[in-house]
């Protein structure tokens, strides 16, 4: 079966094909990141307008070079949610308009459900069931995976995410957006122990995160340092970003250690954008050795958004359910937000 894959919520256009018999055929992606830096962040109407640009030729390109057509295509999947409304909008209504001329059925997949599943393109690939660290710029959740759909929620962000706290202190010490990766290259020239930031939530006795504190505690600190013209020396630059990575990085592997104890599973899969992260696969690699434990990552070209891994979720919904046809439409409503635990 070959499925073609459309991801458009945020801020990159992912375009995919996968077949499942010889998988992954093409994917052609697109960032907008040279786009938003000059504002900081993403802005969603520009996102969507962007999007409008890009994805039609994108979907032409993949099929460049392969031996199939939009004829051959026999389901086209498309992330519903969660995202930007507008952003999404794009997405669908493309997936929907191709779909109804086609005559092809249309699945609208779960943006997390793809991050979560994307570890299983490896090689070697998890086997459920097994525990997830879905970590990002707007999510932090840790699931327990038992199959394809069937998901619980163990703990999550109260407030901001891993992936906004590395973004908003790389604005603090004026790196730029986005942020995160300069943060992290930085942080590899910094001494991470001189200076001492909290692990907010570390010993909560729950599996939920907080990061908003450690990012106030970065101002403080940012401020402290600051000189006279209000900028900060290179070194200072340098230790901080370093202390702060190592705060995120102690925090997300201590639930995880707990969410794989509580659970009594030995596979973590860690994804999303900050699964990309050097410390974080190193400290997770080190830990999960120690313990006897797997740990199972994405390959780093699908570790941010991307087609691919929405047509791959979709593949293996294919797979898993035999009457999947039922659940697939041309017509349907986007979700920012969508809660992944409470169903597809």
């Amino acid at each position: 079966m070959l499925i073609l894959g459309i991801e458009t919520s945020c801020d990159e256009t992912g375009v995919a094909l996968f077949d499942s018999r010889e998988g992954l055929v093409a994917h052609r992606l697109y960032s907008q990141v040279d786009m938003h830096k000059d504002y900081g962040g993403v802005v969603p109407e520009l996102a969507s307008r962007d999007h409008i640009r890009r994805l039609t030729p994108l979907i032409e390109s993949v099929f460049e070079g392969s031996n199939y057509s939009l004829q051959n295509v026999d389901a086209i999947a498309v992330t519903a949610g969660p995202g930007l409304g507008g952003a999404l909008m794009v997405g669908t209504s493309t997936a929907a308009g191709l779909g109804a001329a086609l005559g092809k059925p249309v699945l609208a997949i779960h943006h997390l459900e793809g991050h979560l599943l994307s570890p299983l393109m490896a090689t070697p690939r998890p086997t459920f069931p097994f525990v997830a660290l879905l970590v990002s710029g707007g999510h932090t959740q840790l699931m327990k995976v038992a199959g394809v759909g069937d998901y619980t929620l163990l703990g999550e962000t109260v407030d901001d995410a891993a992936g906004e706290a590395f973004d908003k202190t790389a604005s603090l010490l004026g790196l730029g957006y986005p942020g995160g990766p300069a943060l992290s290259k930085l942080a590899s020239s910094g001494d991470e122990t001189r200076f001492k930031l909290p692990r907010p939530m570390i010993s909560s006795g729950d599996l939920d995160f907080s990061f908003s504190g450690l990012k106030t505690a970065v101002k403080i600190l940012r401020e402290r340092h600051a000189a006279a013209d209000g900028g900060l020396h290179e070194k200072d630059s340098a230790d901080i970003a370093a202390a702060t990575q190592a705060a995120i990085v102690d925090v997300l592997v201590a639930k995880s250690v707990q969410a794989l104890q509580a659970s009594g599973l030995a596979q973590l899969v860690v994804a999303g954008g900050v699964g990309a992260n050097q410390r974080l696969r190193s400290r997770l690699n080190t830990v999960a050795a120690n313990y006897r434990w797997k740990v199972y990552y994405p390959p780093l070209e699908f570790c941010t958004d991307n087609g691919a891994m929405i047509a791959f979720a979709a593949a293996m919904r294919i797979d898993a359910d035999p009457h999947w046809q039922q659940s697939a439409a041309v017509d349907f409503s986007v979700q920012p937000r969508w809660p992944l635990a409470e169903g597809m």
